[in-house]
């Protein structure tokens, strides 16, 4: 059976096939204009894989620059500007000029119809059909594609919602309708408006991709979309729910940088994943960082999804100088077309092309020697940068090497510091094309004493994809005291999920009786405004069946979670349930072993060139070594540089690198 898992990036778009354990990588220019053209090109290239796990930024990408579908949202009356008022918190406290982002949906798209249910089901307002249909030649005329219909408490009672659904889908068969039942099954009114426009306002975008990708792939293969809980899904699911693909590629890097350092033996890592346009952060202590919800573009997207923290800072971002006389680097992104300068085209100076300059991205073993970097082109843009802020062009590619790494480490404390994590704790997991690269210098900064390099960090994530787990979440809103909760009524909700969650596997053409159960209960103490998940249950097969005892132990395990979390905890204080979330998923398929390489005698550099591997102005002669001839127990003194096809690592002078037995690298001060 061949597998192929692919990660469209800013840049390049990643490939790994896994052909009865015989594992290969590919790199391509990634296609902005039509994303599926690399994909097709490079699938052109092989037998018919049989399943294909593809990671998409097409719903990403809808989101940040803001050119999805024409979309309205039909409400409750009253609740029109919900999107609008948000919450009441300010990202940066001081700014005093901030703007909130512009609604997905403009002021005359947000409409709304006479009708009201109460949290306990209860119908206060019946809904008049004809409220309804007079808002047609309203959604007509403004040339409406996708509709988003969120009613106040729907995820108790969706009744209204259902019969709008219908109204609208009759008149229209091309209207792609979100209901917001469907879509968020909570409380918090504008989390749960925010997260169904934003399936809305991608659903058309991504419904024309995978429809696209599916009849253009071979008629064998098996196409699923990564979700961003570190799952997979059906094409069925991620049209229905594109929303769930926001962070579809940076979650298969994380599954793939844990499994990795699983292979290790090691379980607290922070993965580092540096791309073309971005860097991808999250701190992974024992398990994957789960989280109930994330935010894409300043927008609130209210599902499942892994803990992942992104900044503006990678290989293709611009280097300038600011109105103040400063080096700059980012968010700005040279991007796949024209790229950095030294791939020929453009002309702007990026960190890639800072590099080159160092000496540290060789221009002749880039992509393993398939790719010539053009380095003179690289050397010209950054001596016009440093033009601009008067130094030489050495001291501006240094500049903005530590502006960059400056950003990065931010962005690690923010996941780890601010949450009571010490990051010299973790093992850093480099990956991503130009993760290697920084990453001993990143560990330098934060005091961390430990860089895990994988076999194949450029594609990790396309790898990570290949691992991943099927998986389908819901969740049922409680509010309810625990006191009050009973066991028979809470296992009578188990069975609903369970069959709502079986209904979707089987639409994905997923065979239900192979995947487990996980059952987690959202508590807080009465008077809190947010939630904890607390782990009830975990099956592997089998419908799941809560006890008296299990129910009791959850009220433990919140106290000592809370007491981790926050640093206190007060068993004395009331419990309230606020929702019980409930995920299916198959077991995660293992990572291949790779092929070790044998070599007569020791490990020898290819060549020894003059070049800038640590941080300073310096020269100093550096050790260049090919990753394919490593084998394991190497040991590789800095300064050294090693390139393969899909990466390069720096490691300066004061570190060493030691291959491991699954030809993973551990880097670590001499």
């Amino acid at each position: 059976m061949q597998r192929m898992g692919v990660d469209t990036g800013g840049t390049f778009t990643d490939f790994v096939m896994i052909d009865d354990g015989v594992l290969r990588i590919a790199k391509r220019l990634s296609t902005p204009h039509n994303p599926s053209a690399a994909l097709l090109a490079e699938v052109a290239l092989h037998a018919t894989p049989n399943i294909l796990i593809h990671g998409t930024t097409v719903a990403t990408n809808a989101l940040l620059e803001r050119r999805g579908a024409i979309t309205a949202l039909i409400t409750t009356t009253g609740f029109r500007d919900v999107l609008v008022i948000g919450r009441g918190d300010r990202p940066s406290l001081y700014d005093m000029h901030q703007t909130r982002p512009a609604p997905l949906v403009p002021d005359a798209l947000r409409l709304e119809v006479n009708e009201r249910t109460t949290f306990d089901q209860q119908t206060i307002t019946p809904l008049n059909d004809a409220d309804v249909t007079a808002l047609i030649p309203l959604l007509e005329a403004h040339h409406v594609q996708s509709i988003a219909v969120c009613l106040l408490h729907a995820y108790a009672n969706p009744a209204h919602e259902i019969r709008i659904g219908a109204l609208l889908q009759a008149h229209n068969p091309q209207w792609q309708i979100s209901l917001s039942h469907q879509i968020v099954t909570e409380a918090r009114e504008y989390e749960r408006t925010a997260t169904t426009v934003v399936n809305a306002y991608v659903a058309p975008i991504m419904s024309r991709y995978l429809t696209y990708l599916a009849t253009h792939l071979p008629t064998l293969t098996r196409l699923r979309i990564m979700a961003s809980d570190g799952g997979s899904m059906g094409v069925t699911t991620a049209q229905a729910l594109p929303a769930r693909t926001t962070l579809s590629g940076p979650a298969g890097g994380i599954v793939g940088a844990f499994a990795v350092a699983q292979q290790i033996n090691v379980a607290q890592i922070i993965s580092f994943d540096m791309g073309g346009t971005s860097t991808d952060v999250a701190l992974c202590d024992g398990d994957l960082p789960r989280s109930s919800g994330a935010a894409v573009g300043g927008l609130p997207v209210r599902l499942p999804s892994l803990d992942i923290h992104t900044v503006g800072a990678g290989g293709g971002s611009l280097i300038r100088r600011d109105a103040g006389g400063a080096l700059r680097v980012g968010p700005q992104s040279a991007g796949a077309d024209p790229g950095p300068a030294c791939y020929g085209k453009g002309d702007q100076a990026t960190v890639t092309d800072a590099n080159v300059v160092l000496g540290r991205l060789r221009s002749d073993a880039f992509l393993g020697g398939t790719m010539t970097l053009d380095s003179q082109r690289a050397a010209s843009a950054v001596a016009d940068v440093a033009r601009t802020i008067n130094t030489t062009p050495i001291q501006a590619a240094l500049g903005a090497i530590r502006v960059v790494n400056a950003a990065m480490a931010r962005a690690v404390r923010t996941i780890s510091v601010e949450r009571g994590y010490n990051p010299r704790d973790f093992a850093l997991v480099a990956f991503g094309g130009a993760g290697p690269l920084h990453a001993v210098h990143l560990a330098q900064e934060l005091g961390m004493t430990s860089v895990i390099v994988p076999r194949y960090p450029g594609v990790l994530s396309a790898l990570g994809m290949l691992s991943a787990a099927v998986t389908r979440s819901t969740t049922r809103t409680l509010q309810v005291g625990f006191d009050q909760l009973q066991v028979v009524q809470l296992n009578a909700m188990i069975g609903a999920t369970s069959a709502e969650l079986t209904a979707a596997l089987i639409s994905d053409g997923e065979h239900p009786q192979a995947f487990g159960h996980t059952i987690h209960l959202a508590m807080r103490y009465r008077g809190q405004a947010f939630e904890l998940d607390v782990p009830l249950l975990s099956t592997s097969h089998g419908m799941p069946q809560i006890d008296a005892a299990l129910l009791q132990q959850s009220q433990q395990r919140f106290h000592e979670l809370h007491q981790r979390r926050y640093g206190h905890a007060n068993p004395a204080r009331a419990i309230d349930i606020a929702m019980l979330r409930h995920t299916m998923a198959n077991a995660a398929t293992a990572l291949p072993s790779p092929a070790i390489p044998t070599r007569d005698g020791p490990c020898t550099p290819v060549q020894t060139v003059l070049a800038y591997p640590n941080d300073d102005e310096l020269a100093v002669m550096t050790a260049i070594y090919q990753r394919d001839q490593l084998v394991p127990h190497d040991l590789i003194v800095g300064p050294a540089v090693i390139t393969q096809l899909d990466a390069t690592t720096v490691i300066p002078s004061g570190w060493q690198a030691v291959v491991h037995d699954t030809l993973s690298m551990t880097i670590t001060p001499v």
